[in-house]
């Protein structure tokens, strides 16, 4: 009993505060097994291949990467138009056309245009499941990307990807007298135009670049109806856009002539009221330029003589 043990601690060590470990590294992920658990049948049929370029895309929003799967999953010809997309799920329009945008930027959709045999101009949307292979796509970014650590000193900061600002809208006609009045009426035009189409939705800066090209139309005698008309008739099925250069584009192109001359009409005159006289007949009141007799008795003059 008087030999001592030399495995046994001196003291009992404090145990580390919260969930630090001495063992554990910083950053890397303590598995407990509770991860996910994959239980996968081989599909034989009604199966689409999805890279995981776009399924664990760093990038993109996950509405985006759920729409981005649902049209690669559909067949060629299916319609996939902002309309549509909103009909099939409960997202807004709004939110489905930020997430066709994402997969756009990033090379997932392309938008071509091309000529019917009618000659009417539409829009083909074209899904791409690898944006690599694309000629001109982006490169997609399937691993994670790093922390960026902090530049020594003398090291160049690298510059952030400058944005392509958009382009200046369209110049639209001016209309001959600008007033208050026909300026708000081409205002509330322009703001109701997206309870007909929802892509139609302007900024306040786009609707008071718009509102002198439609006070122009409104100035030529044109129905706020027919300029309403005019401007939603025959839009892409997929959207629009910019729907402000689109509706710049056609209050220009489409102008009408000027209402023809319409010289104004004379007021009808008045007839002229004579003072009240009374006959020399029979006393009567009478309206007459002068005195005189009335009517009757001038009638029973000429009688008598």
């Amino acid at each position: 009993m008087g030999t001592e043990n030399p495995s046994v601690p001196l003291r009992a060590q404090a145990r580390p505060a919260g969930n630090k470990r001495p063992d554990r590294r910083p950053g890397t992920a303590h598995r407990t097994g509770g991860g996910i658990v994959h239980e996968n049948t081989r599909h034989t049929t009604r199966f689409t291949v999805i890279g995981n370029h776009l399924a664990q895309h760093r990038e993109l929003s996950l509405l985006a990467i759920g729409l981005g799967t649902h049209l690669q999953s559909l067949p060629k010809g299916a319609p996939a138009d902002i309309k549509t997309l909103t009909a099939r799920f409960p997202e807004g329009a709004t939110r489905i056309a930020a997430a066709l945008r994402e997969l756009e930027s990033h090379g997932y959709l392309r938008r071509d245009r091309h000529r019917t045999p009618s000659g009417r101009i539409v829009t083909r949307t074209v899904s791409c499941n690898q944006p690599a292979a694309t000629p001109g796509g982006p490169e997609p970014h399937p691993e994670p990307r790093k922390a960026r650590q902090p530049c020594e000193e003398g090291e160049a900061v690298p510059k952030a990807p400058e944005r392509r600002p958009h382009k200046p809208l369209p110049a639209v006609p001016r209309p001959a007298c600008s007033g208050p009045g026909i300026l708000q009426a081409a205002t509330d035009l322009l703001a109701s135009l997206r309870r007909h189409d929802p892509s139609l939705l302007l900024s306040a800066c786009d609707t008071a670049h718009l509102a002198p090209g439609v006070a122009a139309w409104l100035e030529r005698d044109v129905a706020p109806a027919a300029v309403r008309r005019a401007l939603t008739a025959d839009l892409p099925p997929e959207g629009v856009r910019r729907p402000a250069a689109l509706l710049a584009h056609r209050l220009t192109a489409q102008l009408p002539p000027p209402a023809p001359f319409r010289p104004p009409t004379a007021a009808p005159s008045s007839p002229v009221r004579h003072p009240m006289q009374n006959c020399d007949g029979c006393d009567r009141g009478f309206r007459a330029p002068g005195p005189g007799r009335c009517r009757e008795c001038r009638t029973d003059h000429r009688e008598a003589a």
